[in-house]
């Protein structure tokens, strides 16, 4: 675990001890991709931590890239700093997904990871890793098969800059959605871990805009919040949001 994790109290290790086997994340994250024996291969370089709390940070930007994470439960903001030390987000992690990666070919982490709320990760050293990924053909093709993925969606997430706010937010909502379909949760019902000022970072909008844009979607029966808790009403709508005129 980086050295930046702050440690409170926590319960033992054992109390959140799980393996690969076990995990229902599994099929998402390295071990979905592996047969029976490769899985107990994996298991055995795969360490787990104690809980990250909100606002301890995974890793800080500049720290020695000796391992990559997967989330377990939880949710992770990455983000960068500027030379005056203003933050710019750039991208949220949900339970199976790798986290670090961006550090590949580099000693040194570039950006920092920080929980958004209470959260479990798996750490995987990196040497062990591509030793292992060398051996099991599987499992170096989902590697790369998982940055090309982060880099695809790197891409979509620049390429909507140039679309209007609506366009902006009804984009980051149907990019949750897919994601936690994906991991067998409900699609237009879930928790909004980020804050509104998260958002606005990452998409390039105000915090208040962001907030005018919610209470736009609610009043047109798009979706219903409830605290951090959202709704989305009719998904369909949110794709024809390019016809909605800025007002």
């Amino acid at each position: 675990m980086s050295a930046s994790v702050h440690h409170g109290t926590f319960p033992s290790p054992s109390k959140i001890r799980m393996n690969c086997h076990d995990c229902t994340l599994s099929r998402l994250c390295l071990p979905g991709c592996l047969q029976q024996s490769e899985i107990d291969r994996l298991e055995n370089i795969v360490k787990r931590n104690r809980p990250l709390h909100k606002g301890d940070h995974l890793f800080r930007a500049g720290e020695p890239m000796q391992q990559v994470y997967a989330l377990r439960s939880g949710a992770l903001k990455t983000y960068l700093l500027d030379q005056d030390g203003n933050e710019q987000v750039t991208g949220f992690i949900l339970p199976g997904e790798l986290v670090g990666l961006d550090a590949f070919g580099s000693s040194c982490f570039p950006s920092y990871a920080v929980a958004l709320e209470t959260s479990l990760v798996c750490t995987i050293p990196l040497a062990e890793l591509e030793e292992l990924a060398g051996c099991i053909p599987s499992l170096r093709k989902r590697l790369l098969v998982t940055l090309s993925r982060e880099l695809h969606e790197e891409q979509q997430h620049y390429s909507h800059n140039r679309e209007s706010a609506e366009q902006r937010l009804a984009a980051f909502l149907l990019n949750l959605s897919a994601r936690y379909s994906r991991r067998n949760l409900s699609s237009t019902s879930f928790i909004l871990s980020m804050s509104r000022g998260d958002i606005g970072n990452y998409l390039g909008l105000t915090t208040e805009t962001v907030s005018r844009l919610f209470s736009r979607l609610r009043q047109q029966g798009l979706l219903e919040i409830k605290g951090r808790e959202l709704r989305l009403k009719h998904p369909a709508a949110l794709n024809r949001l390019d016809r909605i005129e800025v007002r």
